[in-house]
């Protein structure tokens, strides 16, 4: 197995240290979002029946989650590279 950056992560077979980075990031921005969802969903179908002031508080928890996840999906990790900046050295 690969090594990751300064050989802390075993990287799967065929896959680049770019790769797993992005497919880490996609998972968790996906992982946000299907909360913010469940969020939303569990608020209005289920608790509203019990407690509608938790159901509102539980929608405001879900919209504060999309902003959030697209801040850590598009967090530069610690060796990670911007658009702009060339080659380390």
């Amino acid at each position: 197995m690969q090594q990751g950056a300064h050989g802390r992560h075993p990287l799967p077979p065929g896959r680049s240290y770019a790769g797993a980075v992005y497919a880490r990031r996609r998972r968790r921005y996906f992982a946000l979002m299907t909360l913010c969802l469940l969020l939303f969903v569990g608020a209005w179908a289920f608790v509203r029946l019990w407690s509608v002031p938790l159901a509102i508080a539980m929608c405001v928890v879900a919209a504060a989650i999309p902003p959030v996840a697209a801040v850590v999906a598009n967090r530069r990790g610690p060796d990670g590279r911007w658009w702009g900046e060339g080659p380390p050295g």
